[in-house]
């Protein structure tokens, strides 16, 4: 092998008597960066940034919640006869298609306590999470985990043997998938916010190209994987569970939002003479009969902080 990324010595980073695991490290950072890109999107919609921070007091404990739960239940071979591992959340295994689903239910029931703009909300999501994942998985290189199957390449990732499948003991470097994943999810963060920018999608459309963009690239990222997962049919479940998302999420790109984007054109047009309407629309963003700004209009303490840049 002439090249090959070498992987940590340790994965734990000393300060005085607390020794702290790096992978928990880049996941509470990836957490900030998911915030601060959730912030910015708000900010941009001339809405209140803070929201982001409320949604994630609950969002993300349910996110990993939901994201170790999915790791679980797709490997729950590697777990039984030891549950007590379960907890050990610090050690690596969390599945991103739980995180997501936690994530937003923690998200809706905030939007619905706080009466917040559902549909602007849920976009931070498409923004946040491929922030949150590009520096959270960086964790799995210091766990050594998450990588694909033997290779050449110059970019071919070192792995200790007591990390090593089984059936690779004897192989030294393999595809380090994690950085794939950290590659994808920069470049859909990229197409999402720019999307945004262009004003292209109904407002909550793009958590859908969210979904769309992140299950395509993670088809094959998954499929070089060889790590133990549980199989349907001979395939890992997270292939199954990505290629579902990547047909639902294109019928819905392909038949619902044309048709709602000529939805809010044409009430747009029917709008457009009367007093203030389209003022309104043009500083929150969103359609003039919105309902998740008329029907969930914020309280008057959120309302008097709307647009304010975070400290």
């Amino acid at each position: 092998m002439i090249a090959s990324i070498p992987s940590p010595d340790v994965g734990t980073l000393s300060l005085g008597p607390l020794n702290l695991r790096l992978y928990g490290l880049m996941v509470a950072l990836g957490v900030i960066a998911g915030a601060y890109a959730a912030a910015r999107l708000l900010q941009r919609r001339g809405l209140n940034p803070e929201w982001a921070v409320q949604v994630c007091t609950v969002g993300v404990p349910l996110a990993l919640i939901g994201a170790r739960g999915y790791h679980v239940l797709t490997d729950w071979k590697n777990y039984q006869g030891r549950w007590v591992d379960v907890v050990k959340i610090w050690e690596g295994g969390l599945g991103i298609p739980g995180g997501i689903v936690g994530g937003v239910v923690g998200g809706l029931i905030v939007i619905r306590l706080r009466r917040l703009p559902l549909r602007s909300m849920l976009d931070t999501v498409a923004v946040g999470f491929p922030a949150g994942q590009f520096v959270g998985r960086l964790g799995n290189w210091f766990n050594q985990e998450l990588f694909g199957r033997p290779t050449d390449l110059p970019w071919g990732l070192e792995i200790d043997p007591e990390h090593r499948p089984r059936e690779h003991l004897d192989a030294e470097v393999f595809h380090p998938t994690f950085a794939y994943e950290m590659v994808w999810s920069m470049l859909v963060f990229a197409l999402v916010w720019r999307t945004e920018r262009r004003d292209r999608l109904p407002r909550g459309h793009l958590l859908v190209l969210y979904l769309f963009l992140y299950s395509a690239g993670r088809l094959w990222i998954e499929a070089l994987r060889v790590d133990p997962a549980s199989l349907l049919l001979g395939v890992r479940v997270n292939i199954w569970v990505m290629g579902g998302v990547l047909v639902l999420s294109g019928l819905f790109l392909l038949l619902v939002t044309p048709r709602r984007r000529r939805a809010e054109a044409a009430l747009a047009e029917e709008s457009e003479p009367a007093d203030g309407i389209g003022s309104h629309a043009e500083e929150t963003g969103e359609a003039p009969d919105s309902p998740d700004l008329d029907e969930q209009r914020p309280s008057s303490a959120d309302e008097s902080t709307a647009g304010s840049h975070p400290a």
